[in-house]
């Protein structure tokens, strides 16, 4: 049950986040949205979140009875729904994903108000994960702000997450589609979203030393290394400083490199380039998100000690 809790976590934060933030990242990149796959983007991770949302409700409701999940009855999944803050969040999120359905089916004749409808919609249903998550465990203000935090910091990673995929989509374009006017477009995509970028990254780190402190604490930094909880963040903190070194390294050499190879028309060694980057940026973009489905299945230090 505990490995089958970890991939539906895993499933539901990667759908999310690209459910966020792809319709995010074409709202900010208006020169690149008739170069992604918007319309079925929306309409895949909204319905997919959708029945992995109902599943998991499922996996949930068997882990608190204590029973196989073939034996979860309606009750159960009705004490859940009616009665626990989590239920209101998971509510909460499948109408965000009938939004961002919904603005799927639209995005054809409204393209930007369909962008900030899914937007919404995505980021409403990525934030209700804090409810299963760790901030959803205190109480009062500290819970609160632990909550906003959790939120901030999942709303924020599904932002640089989508930016990614979308930025892979467009490199990844066949060499026959791939002429000097959306190499451009990509290029200014790739420039403009990095001011946006900066921001992310500061609220995601902000955010993240937030919930390091509730979590973790001054006293449990040394235990770190000696705990599963412990190996398991140190591991997701090395996988995001490298994150961050591909990303400054396509902001600062590769994006200008491609600008000056589009001018002199010698774009493809440029293009592989920024393919190779984005890739392994995105690859352990994927192992942070099992990184943390795994952490949210464990015991805090500074709660077990």
């Amino acid at each position: 049950m505990a490995a089958l809790d970890v991939a539906v976590r895993f499933a539901l934060y990667a759908d999310l986040a690209a459910a966020f933030g792809v319709p995010f990242f074409a709202l900010c990149a208006a020169g690149v949205r008739t170069a992604l796959p918007l319309r079925g983007i929306m309409i895949a991770t909204g319905l997919v979140g959708m029945g992995l949302s109902a599943f998991g409700l499922v996996v949930i409701a068997a882990a608190m009875a204590g029973v196989p999940i073939g034996q979860v009855d309606a009750e159960s999944i009705s004490a859940i729904l009616t009665g626990m803050p989590l239920g209101s969040a998971w509510a909460a999120r499948i109408a965000g994903l009938a939004l961002l359905v919904l603005s799927g089916f639209l995005i054809a004749s409204r393209p930007a108000a369909a962008l900030v409808a899914a937007s919404a919609g995505g980021a409403t249903a990525l934030a209700s994960l804090a409810w299963a998550g760790h901030g959803a465990m205190d109480e009062g203000a500290v819970g609160w702000f632990h909550l906003a935090a959790d939120i901030a910091h999942l709303v924020t990673a599904g932002a640089w997450i989508g930016a990614l995929l979308s930025l892979l989509l467009l490199v990844a374009r066949p060499a026959a589609g791939t002429d000097a006017g959306h190499l451009r477009a990509t290029h200014r995509a790739l420039d403009g979203f990095a001011r946006i970028g900066t921001i992310v990254v500061a609220v995601i780190v902000a955010s993240g030393l937030a919930n390091a402190w509730l979590l973790v604490g001054p006293s449990g930094l040394g235990a770190l290394p000696g705990t599963l909880y412990g190996q398991l963040l140190l591991a997701k903190l090395a996988l995001f400083a490298a994150m961050l070194g591909c990303a400054a390294m396509n902001r600062y050499r590769l994006a200008p490199m491609l600008s000056a190879r589009i001018a002199q028309s010698d774009h493809r060694s440029a293009i592989v380039a920024l393919r190779v980057s984005l890739a392994l940026e995105t690859g352990c973009a994927g192992i942070v998100l099992a990184l943390v489905a795994w952490l949210g299945t464990l015991q805090p230090i500074i709660s077990a000690g």
